[in-house]
């Protein structure tokens, strides 16, 4: 499916959380323009396979900023969404801010926290934003294995949001002026916790039936078994029937020893062929390299020379 075909988008975001939206909005069919300073975004020298594998299939144009704002502008003229990740009041001071760009346009600022508040022109990163939102108390102090401020509160609500507006434009030919926090948005992945829980840290921890566990040979196993039945056939499986009626025991750790004690016994794989198709929500901790010709992309990256797109955009705009 190409929906977002005929789309234009222009990002002026840097790093990851507008790199990954603009990624997904290629996915969808866009043409995504990323402009740049004239050194290039961060990513390129700092992080260049994770710069080419999100930039793919985009345009880079160089923009320097305030001093070419008119070309800027130009390009957003033309833009179906802008998308911008400056803290705010940065994107005005440039010359590219949501009064610089048509009415018909969607305008999304990816931001830490959100516009008015005392946190507004707080620095910060996607720990950072976590950590204000209440979602890394559980595992603190390790850190999470992605990064979801960025990726999933900034990035995909970015695409949520931008998606939305653009079926509301087709109705109305209307644009609109859209504001992400990473910060309220990772704080919104944890708050229906707040109301309490069965057992504490359920799912990061907590349960014995829900946990990570050791093998024989040094990797790991995912147990996910949260329904009776298949916690039942899972005990049945490692022939510890007996321990499926604890598995909502109040002490959570001394189940949760003997159901280690049992997976040290084999080795990852021979526990997944010991599984095989049961349906016991059991699962492998794999490599990026092991679930990648599984689970990824078949399309290479071809990286996007920075600039590579300047010229033949100027010279369509008309802008010297």
């Amino acid at each position: 499916m190409q929906p977002l075909a005929g789309t234009l988008v222009v990002d002026f975001t840097r790093y990851l959380p507008g790199a990954y939206a603009s990624r997904e909005l290629t996915r969808l069919g866009a043409r995504v323009v990323r402009v740049e300073p004239p050194e290039g975004d961060p990513m390129r020298p700092t992080a260049t396979a994770w710069d080419t594998a999100l930039r793919a299939g985009s345009e880079s144009v160089v923009c320097d900023l305030p001093g070419d704002a008119a070309f800027a502008r130009a390009l957003c003229g033309r833009a179906d969404v802008v998308l911008e990740g400056f803290r705010p009041g940065v994107a005005d001071r440039l010359g590219v801010g949501p009064s610089d760009v048509p009415d018909t346009a969607v305008y999304c600022s990816i931001t830490g926290f959100g516009l008015g508040g005392r946190h507004e022109q707080r620095a910060g990163h996607d720990v950072n934003y976590l950590g204000w939102a209440g979602a890394l108390e559980d595992t603190a102090p390790g850190l999470p294995p992605i990064q979801v401020a960025d990726l999933a509160a900034g990035a995909l609500g970015a695409v949520t949001q931008v998606l939305a507006a653009l079926l509301e434009r087709a109705r109305t030919g209307r644009g609109a002026r859209l504001v992400v926090s990473m910060t309220h948005r990772s704080h919104d992945l944890v708050g229906h916790r707040l109301a309490g829980e069965p057992v504490p840290r359920m799912l990061t921890g907590g349960l014995a039936c829900y946990r990570l566990y050791s093998t024989a040979d040094g990797r790991h196993l995912t147990v996910g078994a949260l329904e009776p039945k298949f916690f039942r056939q899972l005990c049945e499986l490692v022939e510890r029937p007996e321990l499926a009626d604890r598995q909502y025991d109040t002490d959570q750790d001394a189940l949760a020893d003997e159901l280690a004690g049992v997976f040290t016994t084999r080795t990852l794989d021979e526990w997944l062929a010991h599984f095989g198709d049961e349906d016991v929500c059991v699962g492998p901790v794999w490599t990026r390299e092991d679930a990648a010709p599984e689970f990824g992309s078949t399309e290479p990256a071809v990286a996007v020379p920075l600039g590579a797109h300047t010229d033949s955009w100027r010279r369509e705009l008309g802008v010297g």
